[in-house]
């Protein structure tokens, strides 16, 4: 069984997007260690709102690490130290009694702050809208499923089709840069024949978006995949370089 832990919180709190905002230092008693984080974040504002205090906003949703609300910077990590795991997988026992612990939203241009912990990731969707998907008709579902695809490029695409946008990616990186989240997303299509349809207008537009949203560029600091909860290799990002220059030839 874990034991329980007491540690010190440096919370970031922050009224609004214009607010300045700075950190408020609380006091954790006898937290168990099989708590989540976001479960002890529960019991802290539980205590601020019997406190008639007001209590921390943080986003979060399915809690089983598939929705990636949960994004937070914990100790200089996106979600946390836990390899291969959002926040809501990370459990108390990963730290220790007496612990100071400082939590963060992520610090992007591209993510601007709304309240506290939660930040604005609209921007993904944006990206998402301009190029992540098939317009074409490929039938119904026994006729979409019988075109034969290879099972190391199924996976392939299975596997860059993991990402699940929570902007860990951006938040490691130094520079901003969502090549890593863009990446996936077009790897998961082009990998498979209903996506090379649109193919090159997918990779121009979706580029071009993240662009003009004021992501970062790529520098290969590999600090994306390091923290990535899902473990996306950047192995798409060489993809997506190819499939954009590939795109521009053709133009």
């Amino acid at each position: 069984m874990d034991k329980n832990i007491s540690f010190t919180l440096k919370v970031w709190r922050q009224r609004g997007p214009k607010a300045k905002g700075a950190f408020e230092t609380y006091q954790m008693k006898d937290i168990p260690g099989d708590t989540s984080f976001l479960e002890m974040l529960d019991i802290l504002n539980e205590q601020l709102v019997n406190e008639n205090k007001e209590p921390i906003a943080f986003d979060h949703d399915c809690r089983e690490g598939i929705c990636g609300m949960c994004s937070l910077y914990v100790n200089g990590h996106p979600h946390g130290p836990a390899t291969g795991a959002t926040t809501c997988q990370l459990y108390m026992r990963r730290f220790k009694d007496g612990d100071t612990i400082t939590v963060e939203p992520w610090r992007s241009a591209g993510f601007p702050v709304i309240r506290d912990l939660m930040v604005d990731r609209t921007a993904f969707d944006k990206i998402q809208q301009a190029g992540g998907y098939v317009s074409i008709n490929t039938g119904g579902m026994p006729d979409a499923n019988a075109i034969p695809i290879g099972k190391d490029i199924a996976e392939e695409a299975m596997d860059a089709a993991a990402c699940i946008g929570c902007g860990a990616c951006v938040a490691a990186c130094k520079n901003g840069s969502a090549m890593l989240f863009v990446s996936a997303k077009v790897s998961q299509f082009a990998l498979l024949p209903q996506g090379k349809v649109e193919a090159k207008k997918r990779v121009k537009a979706m580029v071009a978006k993240m662009d003009e949203l004021g992501f970062g560029n790529c520098t290969n600091t590999r600090a994306c995949e390091a923290e990535c909860p899902k473990c996306v290799s950047i192995s798409n990002i060489a993809r997506l370089n190819r499939e954009f220059i590939k795109a521009k030839l053709k133009d």
